[in-house]
């Protein structure tokens, strides 16, 4: 059976929440709903309030100044690799 989402993987995003909680940029769901609904969060330089915003792999995420950007997971591997020399 086909569906809408057919093709996309789970980790292709992950949701502005989730991301927040991830960022530790909050403790809890209702925290990032509240900072969120607030208004000082912006992604790729405007405001946004939905907390179920998708972030895609190069989205930037700005909260109280910090800029944060969203790395793919392949990305996020290398990253964390060790250099061999």
């Amino acid at each position: 059976m086909n569906t809408a989402a057919e093709g996309r993987h789970p980790a292709d995003y992950i949701e502005l929440d989730q991301f927040l909680k991830l960022a530790q940029v909050v403790s809890s769901g209702g925290e990032a709903k509240r900072l969120i609904q607030s208004g000082v969060v912006q992604v790729n330089g405007a405001a946004e309030t939905r907390r179920g915003r998708k972030l895609r792999a190069g989205d930037t995420v700005m909260v109280h100044g910090e800029e944060f950007v969203i790395a793919s997971d392949d990305e996020a591997g290398e990253s964390a690799e060790e250099n061999p020399q």
